[in-house]
């Protein structure tokens, strides 16, 4: 995969005025503590962050990109998502979901496919609104990632493991 950022819409219409938000998602072990974090360029306000006890660095990567949609999405017309996760900017870059949908949620080797309950109500959220991904890469010194990797950290440090 290229270092090059992978920018697409997905809607064709123009987006206007767009908030752009940074998501991440980390996770101490996998499975294991982890956390999700979000945060509105240019200056990480507004933000968001939290966490679950035994999870995987997917589903915490998945997490950050819907609750940062949930809180946007009322108030803003069309969102910008950059994210370090190929698993989520490839899943809707490359349609992904809709296969996955057509196959009753199997995935090509016709397995279940990790982290349902997350896809449904993101899938919904991007399309019936204006939402573009754009692919950063991590730990490369993007103030914006570096520091959505921080609230996502910080969130797994505070989860409470059984």
């Amino acid at each position: 995969m290229s270092d090059q950022p992978s920018l697409f819409s997905a809607s064709a219409n123009d987006l206007g005025d767009v908030v752009t938000v940074f998501t991440d998602g980390a996770c101490s072990g996998n499975p294991g503590p982890g956390g999700w974090g979000w945060a509105v360029s240019p200056d990480g306000s507004p933000s968001g962050a939290g966490g679950e006890a035994n999870t995987t660095n997917q589903r915490m990567e998945l997490a950050a990109v819907l609750e940062a949609l949930r809180a946007l999405t009322p108030r803003h017309a069309a969102v910008h998502v950059v994210s370090d996760s190929t698993y989520v900017v490839n899943c809707f870059r490359d349609g992904w979901w809709k296969k996955w949908k057509r196959n009753g949620w199997k995935n090509s080797k016709r397995e279940p496919v990790a982290n349902v309950d997350l896809w449904e109500p993101l899938i919904e959220l991007v399309t019936t609104n204006e939402i573009s991904f754009e692919w950063v890469k991590g730990h490369s010194g993007n103030p914006m990632n570096d520091f959505a990797d921080e609230l996502a950290v910080a969130a797994a440090q505070q989860v409470e493991c059984p």
